[in-house]
Formats: structure tokens, C-alpha cells, sequence
């Protein structure tokens, strides 16, 4: 096994791509081959950029994964609960002034009786 790495040509359109930004930046008495290795130097830096930009999105990726499998044996329980009602589950929080009132007119129900 080695472990040198595997160099490959660079796409047409990354070449193409460095060359035009190669050329918009010439200087004026700049050769050809000064523009060449300015343009090899920019197709670099481009291989680089997409080379951290997969890296970025395969990190991404892994946590993307990582994250579901972290959320799927917690799916089954409500996937149950689910099953068994077809509409949502609404949970309000009751306010204490009606039981309140319920209360107090219940006593004073309960004391009008004992008064008369």
C-alpha cells in the first residue's frame, strides 16, 4: 500500500476557469508564460477550494447522519402514540380563576343551605 497521493488532471472547465481569471488580471509586458503560471497557480488554489468544500459538506453529512440516527429510536414512541389518536395532541395549561370561582360559589351554596 502506498501513500502517496493520486494526482489527477484538473477538469477542463476549472483550467478554463483559471485562465480567464489569469487573463483579466494581466499586467500589461506580462508573457505568456508569466500568464500560464499565474493561471496554474489559480487552478490550484480552485482544486483547493473544492477539496475543502467536500470535505465541509462530508463533515456535514456525517453530523446530518449522526443526528438521525440519534432521533430514530426516540421516533418509534410517538409513531405509537400517534397510531392511536389521528389528530395531534393539544396540551393547554389550565388557569386557576374558574376553579377558583367553582370553589367559592360552592361554598357559598353550601352555606346558604346551612343557614336556612
Amino acid at each position: 500500500m502506498s501513500t502517496s497521493k493520486k494526482q489527477t488532471a484538473p477538469s477542463p472547465e476549472t483550467q478554463a476557469e483559471a485562465m480567464q481569471i489569469a487573463r483579466a488580471t494581466q499586467k500589461p509586458g506580462q508573457t505568456k508564460e508569466q500568464t500560464k503560471l499565474i493561471a496554474q497557480g489559480i487552478q490550484k488554489g480552485i482544486e483547493q477550494y473544492k477539496k475543502q468544500q467536500k470535505a465541509k459538506a462530508r463533515e456535514r453529512d456525517k453530523l446530518r447522519k449522526k443526528q438521525s440516527k440519534e432521533r430514530l429510536p426516540a421516533q418509534p414512541e410517538q409513531d405509537a402514540s400517534q397510531h392511536d389518536t389521528d389528530s395531534p395532541t393539544v396540551i393547554q395549561k389550565q388557569h386557576w380563576l374558574p376553579w377558583l370561582l367553582l370553589v367559592a360559589s360552592w361554598c357559598g351554596f353550601a352555606a346558604y343551605l346551612l343557614q336556612a
